[in-house]
């Protein structure tokens, strides 16, 4: 019998449906089997498989392999170069690497044990769990893993960006929270009730009235709980005033569920970019209690692991070329890989122009560019450090905010650029 199968084309959405209503992602769904994701995402696509795996994912899903496969001898010459015809090498089935990942994208790639202790943690009542990581390091795609798996134990679930709050929202603490309890409700489906609890705000103030509005109306409304993610809590850093009181809102709505049933009801997860740099008693916010999560870049294992899955043969020699290049910057490595899989430009191409105005991340060093030309100190300390070949003497407070950035890592006391990327291009 043939080796390679092929699952029909009428079939896909039924084994689609199949594998994400028991699992999270087919990277999941691959470990669970003990097989390489992109076998999987082969499997999906209707490409070539070897049989043992074509069976072995048909009797993990409880089919019967015989029903849902096609095999090469069963094809008339015309028939098979119509199904190659329709599953072109790569290009249709590759992602461009840009925002939150969906949560079932075969490209994401799991940093354990991070994912897990995660969904461990959303699964206790008053939970609350913080991401911190530079930004275009999975931060948003990791949230929405972790709400995933929220939605299915049963919670109702929010996604809030606080980028999205308009100039006019920051005006006072007061209409900052109002906009954050219209956010939640109309999220909710729920009808604003403002007035019902705003009406002594004077008296008690907003923190107060924003704590009854979820413990009076919210939460008995939607009787199930709630796992609140406040992404890009950033945005908020640059309003003192208000950042203080929010920050000690979220830090005593934490406390309140350690303490009371109909508060445990709330799990909350922040995700922010940057160190906390704003005067914040961190006894009175949230940025000390819960569970901290730090994302790493990837490992060379895992970009080897994502190449194969851009349908790449890399070895581990062109796996170092790159990572000397960019690190394990998720962002980056995707990037990389997904025009070389496109046959785009050569990895040689790539490495050659990547630190130049006319490379793949021309936009993305831009940005960087632009946010050290408006923080001179921090333009200053990064030059420091590339032309610097004895320590640097900088402020701690330049090197975390540089290595917040992803410009810099810190190791063993020693501080160096992080990667290739960044010493050529910000030398010039």
């Amino acid at each position: 019998m043939a080796r390679s199968v092929t699952l029909r084309r009428d079939q896909q959405q039924n084994v689609l449906q199949r594998i994400t209503g028991e699992f999270f992602s087919q990277q999941d769904f691959a470990e669970d089997l003990g097989i390489a994701a992109s076998t999987i995402s082969n499997f999906v696509n209707s490409r070539s498989v070897d049989r043992r795996y074509f069976v072995q994912i048909c009797e993990r899903l409880g089919l019967n392999w015989r029903d849902y496969a096609v095999l090469p001898n069963q094809l008339e010459p015309e028939e098979l170069q119509q199904l190659a015809s329709q599953n072109p090498p790569s290009n249709t089935t590759l992602e461009y690497p840009e925002g939150q990942m969906s949560v079932n994208s075969p490209f994401y790639i799991e940093r354990p044990p991070i994912e897990q202790r995660c969904y461990e943690e959303i699964s206790k009542p008053g939970s609350l769990i913080r991401i911190k990581a530079p930004r275009q390091m999975g931060k948003s795609s990791l949230l929405a893993k972790i709400q995933h798996r929220a939605k299915q134990q049963g919670d109702r679930t929010v996604y809030l960006s606080l980028q999205k709050a308009v100039q006019k929202c920051f005006s006072d603490i007061d209409t900052f929270l109002k906009w954050f309890c219209v956010s939640v409700s109309n999220a909710l489906d729920l009808t604003p009730k403002l007035d019902k609890y705003w009406d002594l705000a004077d008296i008690m103030g907003g923190n107060l009235c924003c704590q009854e509005y979820f413990e009076r109306y919210l939460l008995p409304e939607i009787n199930q709980p709630l796992t609140l993610g406040l992404d890009e809590v950033d945005k908020v850093f640059e309003y003192p005033d208000i950042s203080s009181d929010f920050f000690g809102l979220l830090r005593v709505l934490h406390e309140e569920g350690k303490q009371r049933t109909i508060w445990k009801k709330l799990r909350l997860v922040i995700v922010h970019s940057t160190e906390v740099y704003v005067p914040i008693n961190l006894n009175q916010s949230p940025f000390n209690v819960g569970l901290p999560v730090e994302l790493p870049e990837f490992t060379p294992e895992q970009v080897h692991h994502l190449a194969q899955l851009h349908h790449l043969n890399w070895s581990d020699r062109e796996v170092l070329q790159l990572m000397k290049m960019v690190g394990g910057h998720p962002f980056l490595v995707r990037l990389a890989l997904y025009h070389v899989a496109r046959q785009d430009m050569t990895l040689a191409q790539l490495l050659q122009t990547a630190p130049t105005t006319t490379g793949i991340y021309s936009t993305y060093l831009r940005r960087l560019e632009s946010i050290l030309e408006q923080h001179p100190e921090l333009e200053a300390g990064l030059k420091q450090i590339i032309t610097t070949t004895q320590d640097t003497q900088l402020s701690k407070k330049t090197c975390s905010k540089l290595n917040a950035l992803g410009l810099i890592n810190i190791q063993d006391n020693e501080v160096l650029p992080s990667c290739e990327l960044y010493r050529q291009y910000f030398s010039k």
